[in-house]
């Protein structure tokens, strides 16, 4: 019987290497990972039946990285692995188009039967969130990020960027933009926001879960 191909995102080596040790016994680990960049590449590049993902992620975070692979893959499987319990993270994932979410602390067996789950078209709930309590907060403004409902996509790519500490040449280069552009971007997204320093607009970023501390 042909295994499962998965994709493996997460920045944490020993995490990592921990992980691909638990899904080599039952499934083929295609490739890994350990940003959001280096996910869509290899998504694009892999196909993969199941991709396997941490939120907090450096360059692209794994929430981001969904909305703009649903673009060019809508069919594709994500199952976000993550320490994050907080409904606000749980909802943008699942609005961003999740299969399922696993909390890290959760049995190794749990995150087996969560790709199995995804992969055979079905929704993987951690037994910590009940399906009524996502249906709750699927259908109500609670934990909703206003950062993505204010900010156009390419406003929040720069946001987290900029609040990881990455220059605005460096973020250029990250996505093919100019700097002229980048700083474009960073006013508007100042202003949107009611920001005044780059000190404050990396606060917003930490306090609204685009970048994690």
């Amino acid at each position: 019987m042909k295994k499962t191909r998965v994709l493996l995102a997460d920045d944490h080596t020993i995490v990592a290497e921990g992980l691909v040790s638990l899904l080599e016994q039952d499934f083929e680990l295609v490739g890994r990972v350990d940003n959001g960049r280096d996910l869509l590449k290899k998504a694009e590049e892999l196909s993969p039946d199941v991709i396997v993902t941490d939120i907090s992620m450096p360059l692209l975070n794994g929430i981001e990285a969904l909305r703009q692979l649903k673009k060019t893959k809508p069919d594709v499987r994500v199952v976000f692995l993550t320490v994050h319990a907080d409904v606000s993270y749980i909802t943008e994932a699942f609005r961003a188009g999740a299969a399922g979410y696993v909390l890290k602390q959760s049995a190794a067996e749990e995150l087996r039967s969560a790709i199995k789950a995804v992969h055979e078209g079905r929704t993987y709930l951690t037994p910590l969130i009940t399906k009524d309590f996502l249906n709750d907060i699927l259908n109500t403004d609670e934990g909703v990020d206003s950062v993505n409902v204010t900010l156009t996509p390419r406003e929040r790519e720069v946001l987290q960027l900029l609040a990881e500490g990455h220059a605005v040449k460096e973020i250029g280069a990250v996505l093919d933009i100019s700097p002229r552009t980048v700083e474009f971007h960073k006013y508007n997204i100042m202003e949107k926001l009611g920001l005044r320093t780059t000190a404050e607009l990396t606060q917003y970023a930490i306090k609204h879960g685009v970048v994690s501390v």
